[in-house]
């Protein structure tokens, strides 16, 4: 299996349907009804928990992030341009703190020797089991440098596609392109024990 394989094995975060009362809400809050922001905070809380699990690996610490998101979301709504999809903009500032709070914080997860002890004593070239396999695909991307891990995080995890993660990331799709592309390699290295690896492939979507 290769890492690309490995990575799209890993389900994925169940796509939020995409309401058209987002912009009516958020509109109605900076109208002055911030009761419409419960709304918003309803429809999205589920995949911005979601979104913070993936980087702190610590449901209770990723509610209280999705809340601290939520906080710079509600601020921030005047500075949402109204002419694109209010999603991207909310991904975007729930990224963005995501990242600015894991910098701040002392990394939880270990190096990528870790993965060794969820490993199923016996020959390790035979493929680990399902769950087994999923968890140490997510400490590999969780061990990956920021900039890889982020791209990695949205594309596979939260099932965006290349355009959109390039809207959330603000990134050129080539760069995203590119960085998915050296995160897959990484991937590929670092999973080499756990994993029957292959030339990967580029995705394209």
């Amino acid at each position: 299996m290769t890492a690309t394989a490995a990575l799209r094995s890993v389900r994925p975060v169940t796509k939020t349907q995409r309401y058209d009362d987002d912009g009516v809400a958020a509109k109605c809050v900076l109208g002055g009804d911030i009761d419409a922001f419960e709304s918003i905070v309803a429809r999205w809380q589920g995949p911005l928990v979601n979104l913070a699990y993936r980087y702190c690996r610590n449901r209770g610490e990723a509610e209280e992030l999705a809340q601290e998101a939520f906080m710079k979301i509600f601020k921030g709504l005047g500075k949402w341009r109204q002419d694109s999809r209010f999603s991207t903009w909310l991904y975007a500032v729930a990224s963005n703190h995501y990242r600015s709070a894991m910098r701040r914080r002392r990394p939880i997860w270990a190096d990528m020797e870790t993965i060794e002890q969820i490993i199923p004593a016996g020959d390790r070239s035979q493929e680990v089991d399902a769950a087994s396999q999923s968890e140490a695909v997510r400490r590999a991307v969780a061990s990956l440098p920021a900039k890889y891990r982020d791209v990695t995080v949205l594309y596979y995890f939260q099932d965006q596609d290349l355009a959109e993660t390039s809207r959330i990331m603000s990134l050129p799709s080539g760069t995203v392109k590119a960085r998915l592309h050296r995160a897959r390699k990484m991937l590929e290295t670092k999973l080499a024990t756990v994993l029957t690896t292959r030339p990967l492939q580029e995705a394209h979507r």
